[in-house]
């Protein structure tokens, strides 16, 4: 009879790549999960108790195929576990190191709910594309057959780069314009490198531009070419602008010198930590922690990468200021972990309520204590101020990690038919992504507002399939005249 490759979470425990120490790690933009090896995969993924109804499956938002590559794992299968893998995500490797699993697959996995330890799912869909990169699995699209039609895409960021890839294996001709000089979005710019190394995304890209998608960088999309020009260029067009408008404070001394956004600090960091750029906002200090105290306002996955990135640029001290709890943070416990690891502190239930200055630059917060009310309209307890216990928290350098908002395209592009909800995101179809307009379809973050990234891969693929089925209709109907 032959052996049992699955059904290991009762013997084996779960388990992670390894760690590299904090003090090592503090130092460098370097991812700090080092790789499974082989027979650590295979062991990882044979716990898995291959259920008949895999909840792991079922909260991932592409419904990734999770017990079936598992399984290709556990028995050696590797290539087959990357083609099962590939077949649902568009980018199974960079999922595998950002994806909040914790919330999403393993945090649903029914031997975590039996108390074994969830499948470390995450690592080994990391492995398993690596792998497949390192052996030459992975290669450039190569269409069956080129079609006549043609889309536009606006962003070059998951949403817009998971369509791309979809419209091009069908041989559909695929333009991206982006406003950045490399594409990725977020992944490129926004991401620190601790969390997803700049050459993965990088080797993605130039996978695309070999299989025949056309990058149009530095495009300002109502400056450089206007969003009517792109319409006219192309038979449907794909808005996957994803949101960069900063949330912010209008407080008292929130004017000084040296209280950034978050975002203009991820990407100066990135352009200059991994890129090697020279950047003036971070030579001259505007932008870079170094020597600094810094003070972090915000609890999501952004304040995360802020208070890390902080770290690695040589803060003296950095901290966190949260209105709520841990317990009610939104960011990854797993990122909050790493985070406290690293030196960050954790100021809770503690919220700005204005700056003071010194000469015009930032020399503190005015911190409030907070306490948690009643559960407010989401659900969540409220947070509630303590009369008298307010301080003042030292800083040279303070970022604002309040979230994102959509831009106002309408305005921006010049095109006011275009329809958007009363948060400014776009309103389109659910699952097709289809607009109001013609042929314009709109994924990701700019439908959602600020979400995941594994929900940009899925809308931008969603959309792909509804343009396709748009096409061949169409051709359908010129055939048949």
């Amino acid at each position: 009879m032959a052996k049992q490759p699955m059904l290991k979470f009762v013997q084996i425990d779960r388990d992670m790549p390894s760690k590299r120490a904090a003090e090592d790690r503090r130092e460098d933009f370097d991812e700090i999960y080092a790789e499974f090896a082989a027979a650590k995969a295979e062991e990882q993924a044979s716990r898995c108790s291959q259920c008949g109804v895999p909840y792991c499956q079922s909260h991932c938002p592409l419904h990734n195929n999770i017990p079936d590559w598992l399984r290709l794992t556990a028995t050696g299968r590797l290539q087959e576990a990357y083609e099962t893998s590939q077949a649902t995500n568009t980018f199974p490797e960079i999922c595998g190191r950002i994806c909040p699993q914790d919330r999403l697959c393993e945090g649903n996995c029914v031997i975590e709910q039996s108390g074994h330890g969830t499948v470390t799912i995450g690592a080994v869909e990391k492995y398993i594309t690596d792998t497949a990169w390192d052996k030459g699995w992975v290669q450039p699209i190569k269409p069956a057959h080129e079609r006549s039609e043609s889309v536009g895409i606006i962003g070059a960021g998951p949403g817009g780069l998971a369509a791309a890839d979809m419209l091009r294996r069908a041989g559909v001709k695929v333009t991206i314009y982006d406003r950045y000089d490399r594409a990725g979005g977020l992944l490129t710019y926004g991401i620190p490198g601790f969390k997803l190394e700049k050459d993965v995304v990088m080797r993605r890209n130039q996978l695309l531009a070999d299989g025949g998608v056309e990058f149009v960088m530095n495009c300002n999309v109502g400056q450089d070419i206007s969003f009517d020009d792109i319409r006219a260029k192309h038979d449907a067009v794909i808005i996957a602008t994803g949101v960069y408008k900063s949330r912010d404070l209008e407080m008292p001394g929130s004017g000084a010198t040296g209280i950034v956004k978050a975002i203009d600090f991820l990407t100066v960091s990135n352009k200059a930590s991994n890129f090697g750029d020279s950047i003036e906002e971070f030579d001259n200090g505007t932008l870079n922690a170094d020597g600094k105290r810094v003070v972090v306002i915000g609890g999501g996955d952004t304040a995360m990468d802020c208070v890390r990135t902080s770290i690695r640029q040589g803060a003296t001290s950095v901290k966190c200021l949260y209105r709520r709890d841990r317990a009610n943070m939104p960011g990854s416990q797993r990122e909050t972990q790493n985070a406290e690891e690293e030196g960050v502190v954790f100021e809770w239930l503690s919220a700005p309520k204005g700056f003071t200055d010194d000469g015009g630059k930032v020399a503190g917060v005015m911190v409030q204590k907070m306490r948690l009310g009643q559960p407010d309209a989401s659900g969540r307890q409220a947070p509630e101020l303590i009369e008298g216990a307010d301080y003042i928290e030292p800083a040279d350098l303070v970022i604002k990690a309040l979230g994102f908002e959509p831009e106002n395209l309408p305005t921006l592009w010049d095109q006011p038919e275009l329809p958007v909800t009363r948060w400014g995101t776009v309103k389109a179809a659910f699952q097709t992504g289809a607009t109001e307009l013609d042929g314009v379809y709109a994924v990701g973050d700019i439908v959602r507002g600020a979400s995941l990234v594994v929900w940009a891969i899925k809308d931008g693929r969603d959309c792909a399939e509804a343009i396709l089925s748009r096409f061949n209709t169409a051709a359908s109907s010129m055939a048949a005249e």
